[in-house]
């Protein structure tokens, strides 16, 4: 290495410079010449995490930010890179996950400056890259100058952080990653973007339908993260019962007695809301999956409380809307409802109800369910893939006791949890993460296994080995349809593992799984649990995924 390429200065420096400012030590990515500066930065002065795939990169820095509450960085290349990147930036957006993605782009000198144009055919050239990047982030743009790289990275910051959150893009030209420096950013400064205030008339009428009500509940979704001590103190004042989306769970403990919990769909959850005389709803879209496709029914009254005003009365009728900030919104409520008894022994028996059915349903999976929440740290992030044992109990069963250790895909793409998890780990060093997946996500990112164990991070990853897509082969088989696409050519993970010098042990005996577990609890690195999905006994209950199938076409 030459004298001048230790010294030599560059726009990586400009990133690096940011993310110290934000408190951020990692990034992921895919290093390619159209990022080599910001990469060779990252590398030198922070921690760089080389992932085999831009999906993976954005995945992992997704997860990174869930895992920290901070933000996660991914570095892609331009053209395909950022398209390959463009599916996880999806999931990013559906989650709100603070996640600062960074593409490359070719030269400036062959950038048209009124794209789309005709394209000159550079290679890595793709016109429409910024209309791309738009569709998957809730700000993009363009560095065009270097004098501007510090405001254009530092604008996508405070849109990252500014509620509702969701990820950024900079496409960023690579002559001008080069030719960028610290020395020459322009002078700026930053304000945050104002939220929302409820006028005090909205909150005295949800205050007098509070104080009303004999049998509240509350229904929690990703938007009331934060509002943890302020959530738990108003349920217990009025006796009300916790339902949660998956994104909800874990904002209040799931140890706590009023909270239900992930199960509204099922037959209690169904009960209780229809002997609820009030809902309020926080953070959530009241999604199709956790709504039985929107046939629900919910209490006649209900208070909904969004920072996003077209959320409220979407899907629901609101009695009381209330547009701002869950956690000042309800410590405004707390202060002002009067304590009362509520339904809290009607709540907590719905409560036990529901996780007692579902812990003898699931059979053998049981013991496993049990075993991760008693052997891994409370802190542990838990990444799930979209696989049975994740959707049919991991997603309900396994208690979540800090909304950051509750890692999944919410727009319901598999393949994503692998990644995911090395994000997490390397967001939270001083525990274990434990990733569950399946055969068949697990193969479509095979590769993220390498960069698992380059960077020896502390995941354990648990293989349900059903030798194919179990999920979609029940699904047919609920509904009668043909067989297909369902049984897959399945790698030997003990010989794949052994490749890769990763610890691998086969469960047969559902028994034995708590000391494997203790075991790769107590390892530094990476381990690799296979879960032999034949040998689960008691034989598990079907899962059906609840999908609407339709009887006949209609006119």
């Amino acid at each position: 290495m030459t004298e001048e390429a230790v010294v030599r200065r560059t726009g990586g420096d400009v990133l690096v410079d940011l993310m110290r400012r934000h408190g951020v030590t990692t990034a992921f990515g895919v290093i390619s010449i159209h990022n080599l500066p910001l990469v060779e930065a990252v590398d030198r002065d922070l921690e760089f995490v080389e992932m085999r795939h831009e999906a993976a990169a954005v995945n992992a820095a997704d997860a990174y930010a869930r895992a920290t509450g901070g933000i996660g960085v991914a570095l892609t290349s331009t053209g395909t890179g950022a398209g390959n990147a463009a599916g996880s930036m999806i999931e990013a957006l559906t989650a709100g996950s603070r996640v600062l993605h960074i593409t490359g782009q070719i030269e400036t000198e062959f950038l048209a400056p009124n794209r789309p144009t005709p394209s000159r055919g550079v290679i890595h050239e793709f016109p429409k890259q910024p209309q791309l990047l738009d569709a998957v982030s809730v700000h993009s743009a363009t560095i065009n100058d270097v004098k501007d790289v510090a405001v254009e990275l530092e604008t996508a910051i405070r849109r990252i952080r500014s509620a509702p959150t969701g990820p950024a893009s900079i496409e960023w030209p690579s002559d001008l990653q080069y030719l960028a420096t610290p020395e020459k950013q322009r002078p700026f400064e930053m304000t945050d973007i104002p939220v929302s205030v409820p006028d005090a008339d909205t909150i005295a009428r949800a205050v007098e339908l509070i104080d009303a009500a004999k049998a509240p509940l509350f229904w929690l979704g990703g938007g009331a993260a934060g509002a943890g001590p302020e959530l738990t103190e108003l349920a217990h004042r009025v006796g009300a019962g916790i339902l949660t989306s998956n994104s909800g769970r874990g904002i209040v403990p799931e140890t706590d007695p009023l909270v239900i919990g992930n199960f509204a769909t099922t037959p209690q959850g169904r009960a209780l809301l229809d002997d609820s005389d009030l809902l309020i709803a926080v953070g959530t879209h009241f999604r199709s999956n956790e709504t039985a496709s929107y046939g629900l029914s919910l209490p006649d009254n209900i208070i909904q409380i969004d920072l996003e005003p077209s959320t409220i009365g979407r899907v629901y009728p609101a009695t009381v809307g209330i547009v701002g900030d869950a956690r000042a919104v309800l410590t405004s409520l707390a202060d002002r409802v009067a304590a009362q008894p509520g339904w809290a022994a009607r709540v907590t028996e719905v409560r036990e109800a529901v996780r007692s059915g579902l812990t003898e349903y699931i059979g053998g999976y049981a013991d496993i369910c049990a075993a991760m929440r008693s052997i891994l740290p409370d802190r542990s992030p838990i990444a799930r893939d979209v696989t049975i044992p994740s959707s049919q109990w991991g997603n309900r069963l396994l208690p979540i006791l800090e909304r950051e250790t509750n890692i999944f895909p919410l727009g319901g793409g598999i393949g994503q949890g692998l990644a995911m998890g090395i994000g997490a780990a390397h967001g939270r060093r001083d525990v274990p993460t434990l990733v569950m997946v399946g055969d068949g996500g697990l193969a479509v990112h095979l590769g993220e296994l390498a960069s698992l164990a380059g960077s020896n991070a502390h995941v354990i990853v648990v293989v349900f080995n059903d030798g194919g897509y179990g999920v979609l082969r029940n699904m047919q088989e609920a509904n009668g349809f043909r067989r297909s696409g369902v049984d897959l050519h399945t790698p030997r993970f003990d010989l794949l593992a052994a490749s890769l010098d990763i610890p691998h042990r086969l469960i047969q005996r559902v028994e034995t799984f708590a000391d494997v577990l203790t075991e790769a609890v107590g390892r530094t690195g990476p381990t690799i649990i296979e879960v032999d999905v034949a040998s689960v006994e008691p034989t598990p209950g079907p899962f059906v995924p609840p999908v609407h199938v339709p009887s006949e076409v209609r006119r």
